[in-house]
């Protein structure tokens, strides 16, 4: 089992990245989007966790920023019907933060914003994995903004192309800016902007 991997980051695109070890093997992997916005220079070092998948047409080595974010991938894999493609995709779309609460709240809306997650598919999620939650703790998580207006807003969003990761943020940063107790679409307008300034 590969657990860890730490050298020079040799290589990097949107979905798979290079590292060369100081033994000179060069390790590819495939990552999350979250991972790919943080990784460093070409050149430069780079330390990923890792999960490796056999499968009878290879193996895949998958790469994440945190021990939390290769555990929610791992129970992603638990399953029925998920493989790493789809774990990866959930990860991505989402983040693992967002994706354990969406799992922990039944939230099936939220899942369903994942590309290739229909009604059925986040309905499965949330019955395999929502009772083997216990273990994982979210650390370090913003709270979810709260409200029906907020709900709202993130949904509208997402329908605007926006990942749920990225119109909950936005919808966070309106409501701190004093947004609280706004109507949805005054809070749109806010989320925007606060997305606008980035």
């Amino acid at each position: 089992m590969i657990a860890e991997l730490k050298g020079t980051l040799a290589a990097r695109a949107l979905e798979r990245v290079t590292v060369m070890t100081a033994g000179g093997v060069g390790y590819e992997l495939l990552i999350p989007l979250g991972v790919f916005e943080t990784l460093p220079k070409l050149g430069e070092p780079v330390h990923l966790h890792t999960e490796l998948v056999v499968r009878d047409d290879g193996w895949l080595l998958f790469g994440f920023s945190s021990p939390f974010e290769r555990r929610v991938f791992q129970l992603l894999l638990t399953a029925n019907g998920v493989g790493p493609a789809l774990a990866l995709a959930l990860v991505s779309h989402l983040t693992a933060e967002r994706l354990v609460r969406a799992l922990s709240e039944k939230d099936i809306a939220t899942l369903q914003g994942v590309p290739r997650v229909g009604r059925k598919k986040a309905e499965r999620l949330v019955l395999d994995l929502a009772d083997k939650l216990d273990g994982i703790e979210v650390e370090g998580a913003a709270p979810r903004p709260e409200g029906a207006g907020a709900e709202d807003a993130i949904r509208a969003l997402v329908s605007l192309g926006y990942s749920p990761a990225e119109a909950e943020k936005a919808v966070r940063a309106a409501l701190d800016a004093g947004g609280r107790g706004l109507a949805a679409h005054d809070l749109i307008r806010r989320a925007l902007a606060a997305v606008a300034e980035r």
